[in-house]
């Protein structure tokens, strides 16, 4: 006698790329077949963010209309607010929803906040499992109350198939890559103004900044104001598949958020020998020891951004050891089919309980 596929209800928007990753994984390692729903409004300018909001009230009939034509073992969503909410409303158990950043409670100055906090606190109340991609998420978990026992800490992970290291190591250059969306809360401005500090200094580089965003045109701007044209190229929006070959060109691996959670791109950089240059923020100190793997830079800081690189190009023979821990840190830690298979698992576990109860 054979059994059917468990199904499971995805919501959140599916061309994201952690979104793709974990679907994509539970249907290899769980042989889930999903079925996905979101919000059509995008979010960017303010009607736009009006219309989204009306869309937003009226979403959970859509649900559950969808709801009623699958029958799907399991709902999982993105974020502990909007997707989350949704999935706690949905009328399906088991529910997993996962924090996508230090918390998901942001911006701060949002009128919306009060109201966020209260649809968060009821989907961590609700949910069967909650997921933290990493320890950093759970400082926030623990300050909202929430039960601890519900919490599952593990990343996703990377493909370490895809992700190899270029064993051609030049220590005497400055091969650097940005992999972050262009948006103003990852500060490419800052990376930009402290490569226009090396180059005063004589110090020759190449700069690729992967991506598209907000930010484009203005960081276009400024690269020619910086005089930095013929040494920095903005690739714009690539497929996934380009980006190991343009990581493994690279040997320095760039990133400057205000905040972070856990970060796929810095996985994603380790896994092919790129040093890492990044934040000292929370999320990153889970991953990086300063000058012991990578280097961590205060925000907003292009002289110690501009020192920092200077000093890890002074130090070839450091950085080579580092790239090697870190490439077998991601191989311990990151695993994607190590890690995939665990969650998948889980949701086995979880939705074999409720049918047994």
């Amino acid at each position: 006698m054979t059994t059917s596929r468990k199904k499971i209800l995805f919501l959140g928007e599916t061309y994201r790329a952690d979104a793709i990753t974990w679907m994509r994984g539970l249907e290899t390692f769980g042989s889930f077949e999903i079925v996905t729903w979101e919000l059509k409004t995008s979010g960017t300018g303010f009607l736009n963010r009006f219309k989204r909001i009306v869309e937003y009230c009226g979403a959970i009939f859509s649900i559950r209309k969808l709801v009623k034509l699958h029958r799907p073992d399991m709902v999982i969503a993105e974020r502990t607010t909007s997707y989350g909410f949704l999935a706690a409303l949905s009328g399906v158990q088991p529910v997993a929803i996962a924090q996508q950043g230090i918390t998901d409670l942001w911006p701060e100055e949002s009128l919306l906040y009060p109201i966020k906090k209260l649809i968060q606190s009821y989907a961590f109340r609700k949910a069967t499992l909650i997921h933290a991609w990493g320890n950093a998420m759970t400082v926030s978990m623990k300050k909202a109350r929430v039960d601890m026992r519900k919490v599952m800490v593990l990343p996703k992970g990377i493909d370490l198939e895809l992700f190899k290291k270029n064993d051609e190591f030049n220590p005497n250059q400055l091969h650097a890559i940005v992999s972050r969306s262009l948006f103003a809360e990852y500060k490419h401005a800052i990376i930009l103004k402290a490569f226009a500090l090396l180059k005063k200094q004589g110090i020759g580089f190449t700069l690729t900044i992967v991506g598209d965003g907000p930010e484009r045109r203005v960081l276009e701007s400024l690269c020619q104001k910086l005089d930095l044209a013929n040494e920095v190229h903005f690739t714009g929006r690539i497929v996934n598949s380009v980006l190991p070959e343009l990581l493994r060109k690279a040997n320095f691996y760039i990133s400057m958020p205000v905040t972070e959670g856990v970060s796929a791109s810095l996985f994603e950089a380790m896994a092919s020998g790129c040093y890492p240059v990044v934040s000292d923020v929370f999320g990153n100190q889970s991953w990086i020891t300063h000058r012991e793997n990578g280097q961590l830079i205060k925000t907003n800081d292009e002289e110690m951004l501009a020192q920092e690189l200077l000093w890890a190009l002074e130090n070839p023979q450091y950085r080579q050891q580092a790239i090697v821990k870190n490439r077998k840190m991601v191989e311990e830690r990151a695993n994607y089919a190590v890690n995939m298979k665990q969650i998948a698992d889980r949701y086995h576990e979880l939705i074999e309980q409720y049918q047994n109860r």
